[in-house]
């Protein structure tokens, strides 16, 4: 798949699902929340030209200071949401009102001692393991179908 912005609305990105060896996913508390807790799975915006894999697992590293993972599967099709209106202005300088994302589904292959959201320019407060089936109800509301479209597409991934 081409790693070209189009001239739309959507901010081009990769999300990443990195499960553990017992097939729990990482998931970390944004710093950045409001009043109700905000638990996501890394993600970031992709680099003109960059190779969406390399995007992922560059953002990866800088997310959770590990990129110690192998590639299990990659989601067929870009999966959309929109920001709610609030937040269209206040994000990535208003330019976008939302993302359009390709997922991966990794295994981490590594101890969690190698996992450090304390990085240059951290993202989470704090992470942890969970099952899979709670990660729609971690995200916020207007993530929420996003992950359900992931757990779809990797359901199969992950026993």
């Amino acid at each position: 798949m081409s790693s070209t912005y189009s001239n739309d609305s959507y901010r081009l990105c990769v999300g990443m699902m990195v499960i553990n060896a017992n097939n729990d996913v990482f998931v970390g508390q944004r710093i950045d929340q409001t009043a109700r807790e905000a638990w996501q799975m890394p993600q970031g915006g992709v680099d003109p030209g960059e190779d969406l894999l390399t995007a992922a697992l560059r953002e990866l590293k800088e997310e959770i200071g590990t990129s110690n993972v192998s590639l299990i599967a990659q989601s067929k099709d870009w999966i959309s949401y929109e920001l709610p209106a609030d937040l269209q202005k206040k994000i990535w300088g208003g330019k976008y009102i939302g993302q359009r994302q390709i997922w991966f589904l990794f295994r981490f292959l590594g101890q969690d001692s190698e996992i450090n959201i304390h990085t240059a320019h951290p993202e989470f407060s704090q992470w942890k393991w969970v099952s899979p089936l709670s990660l729609p109800d971690l995200a916020v509301d207007f993530k929420r179908s996003v992950y359900e479209a992931v757990l779809a597409e990797f359901g199969a991934g992950l026993g």
